[in-house]
């Protein structure tokens, strides 16, 4: 059992261990500024970022963490929820942490009366691919296109 929370405050210093440790298993580098805009965001009630963070029920450190958003969409009458950023600590993949995450941003996104959720991953992530094809059925078929300034 996994205990699912939105971010607090106190979450700052494991939320940035994880996202740390998310930004390496992409291999990727973000200064420092935007790591801690986005932690910023997080927290501000008027942002739409939002953030759950997990931890086993022992209440020790957390263990993952699912940044998501709502926004309006031309292709639904209320709305889209993205899943932007999923992670769960190496060290317990494969014990339902992933999809418990998933679950509670669908959870939110039915409560805000949303009309879907969605995501997307890298073509060659396939231990995550694995769990989204259980939660969501197969993707769509859309390819991301990206312009960076």
């Amino acid at each position: 059992m996994t205990d699912i929370a939105p971010a607090t405050p106190a979450d700052e210093a494991d939320w940035l261990r994880l996202w740390s440790a998310y930004l390496r298993f992409y291999k990727t580098h973000l200064p420092d500024g935007v790591s801690r805009a986005t932690w910023r965001r997080i927290l501000d009630e008027r942002h739409p970022f939002r953030c759950f963070i997990a931890r086993a029920p022992d209440g020790g450190p957390a263990i993952g963490f699912a940044l998501h958003w709502p926004h309006a969409s031309s292709w639904c009458a209320v709305g889209d929820m993205y899943l932007e950023d999923l992670y769960v600590d190496a060290a317990v993949r494969g014990r339902g942490v992933g999809r418990a995450l998933i679950e509670a941003v669908i959870d939110a996104a039915r409560a805000e009366k949303m009309d879907r959720v969605y995501w997307h991953t890298g073509e060659d992530n396939a231990t995550a691919r694995r769990l989204y094809d259980r939660v969501a059925g197969d993707h769509d078929g859309h390819v991301r296109y990206r312009i960076e300034f």
